[in-house]
């Protein structure tokens, strides 16, 4: 399995090949679905790296305790993509 690195870099591509309108509709058709599997791909990495992330917090008494990472919803990540959508 490719590197998490290696598939985005090939998404990245599948986005510019899409985005230049060059292509014949069943080629647009095959790029989207490889775009999908990549995608999905480089989520299921990002959840599975966020699952293993720890946060090393120090105690009163001065050692280091590892602590699950808690990541708050960004709103205004949010808001923007939905501007992009309209």
């Amino acid at each position: 399995m490719a590197k998490f690195e290696d598939q985005l870099a090939a998404l990245e591509t599948v986005v510019e090949r899409l985005e230049r309108g060059e292509l014949s509709l069943d080629e647009s058709v095959q790029l989207f679905e490889d775009g999908v599997r990549l995608s999905t791909a480089c989520k299921k990495e990002l959840d599975s790296a966020e699952g293993r992330i720890q946060v090393l917090v120090e105690e009163t008494s001065g050692s280091l305790v590892p602590r699950e990472l808690v990541l708050e919803a960004n709103e205004d990540f949010d808001e923007d993509e939905e501007e992009d959508e309209d």
